[in-house]
């Protein structure tokens, strides 16, 4: 750590990192600007390596200060403890990194409230754009940071009445793929179960689209919103649907339904798995290791995150310029022995 006059420890500077790269201090600007490509894989190791060695972190809100740029991104996530929430943001960071911004991450826990104070407390911070995956349907706020000029994505959730840019799964084709598979193995009954839909367009359109696909394709289903702390309910849905075995499935609109039908399943006896097909929206880590291996609808969660950073910078630098639009990615099927039947 630079000392200053005296000893004592002071934050250190552009300077000192220039002299410790042994690069310019105009090197060392353009690593954390709009510039950064023009700099040599070679310097930017070099500036990244002093970057960490001095403990350097440049002050974006003096820099703001004097009309220059903060470079921060905010990425507004209703609950940060989602496997699908921590998949986007990580690779929305990963591609903020690449074009010379910072992420800064608020969570709001899936309260309104708690949106509407983080959505004011970033006015203090001068981010030049805003991803949001929201806990609501209020456009209120989003909507006059949206007119003052701010350009924001929305991940996943749409809301009705705001103008912005949509990067999220192809939720019809998703559950098609799902509903197809299950039939192929031989499933004459299916149950979709979501968490309660209250206005989330996913979920919305994810029960839209199961019922759609399976009147079309002339399938026996039903559907469920249940909430994901009460295992009860999930036991009842269990033991239903496994009275109607051999050729019952079991489709979950998302990870948290997964988790707790799974956690049913176990409860329910060793044979479950082997009577009772399952298939859940999202790949998680722990879905090859339960039961048979659970077959899933993979999210495009790394394209989700990077196409959402690149549209924000897109509008920043007017390179986009089309009206605001939904972007809709394909899943991936990966299919185990929790769909296999016989």
């Amino acid at each position: 750590m630079p000392k200053r006059p005296g000893g004592t420890s002071r934050r250190p500077t552009i300077r000192d990192v220039a002299a410790d790269a042994n690069v310019s201090k105009t090197s060392v600007s353009r690593y954390f600007g709009a510039e950064r490509e023009r700099l040599s894989p070679e310097l930017k190791d070099r500036i990244e390596a002093s970057v960490e060695r001095l403990g350097f972190a440049p002050d974006r809100i003096a820099a703001s200060l004097r009309g220059g740029r903060t470079r921060l991104i905010a990425a507004l996530v209703a609950d940060l403890r989602n496997p699908y929430s921590v998949a986007v943001i990580r690779a929305a960071e990963m591609a903020c990194m690449d074009a010379g911004y910072s992420l800064m991450i608020c969570n709001t826990d899936n309260d309104p409230a708690t949106e509407r104070r983080q959505l004011a407390a970033l006015d203090g911070y001068s981010v030049e754009g805003l991803i949001v995956n929201t806990a609501s349907g209020d456009a209120s706020a989003l909507s006059e940071l949206s007119e003052q000029g701010l350009p924001i994505v929305l991940v996943d959730r749409r809301i009705p009445d705001l103008a912005c840019d949509v990067i999220g799964l192809d939720d019809g084709q998703a559950v098609a793929d799902c509903v197809d598979h299950l039939i192929g193995q031989g499933f004459t009954h299916l149950s979709l179960v979501s968490e309660p839909v209250a206005g989330i367009s996913p979920r919305e359109s994810r029960v839209a689209g199961f019922r759609a696909i399976c009147r079309d394709r002339g399938i026996d289903h039903d559907w469920h919103e249940l909430e994901a702390d009460a295992p009860g309910a999930f036991d009842r849905l269990v033991a239903e649907r496994l009275a109607e075995a051999p050729n019952t499935a079991i489709l979950t609109a998302n990870g948290v339904m997964t988790l707790a039908v799974c956690h049913a399943m176990n409860r329910a006896g060793p044979d479950a798995f082997a009577r009772l097909g399952l298939l859940g929206i999202d790949e998680l880590d722990w879905c090859a290791l339960v039961g048979p291996g659970v077959s899933t609808l993979a999210q495009p969660v790394d394209a989700i995150g990077r196409h959402a950073v690149r549209a924000l910078l897109g509008r920043l630098s007017g390179t986009l310029t089309a009206p605001a639009g939904e972007q809709r990615l394909p899943g991936r099927l990966i299919p185990r022995g929790s769909t296999k039947r016989g």
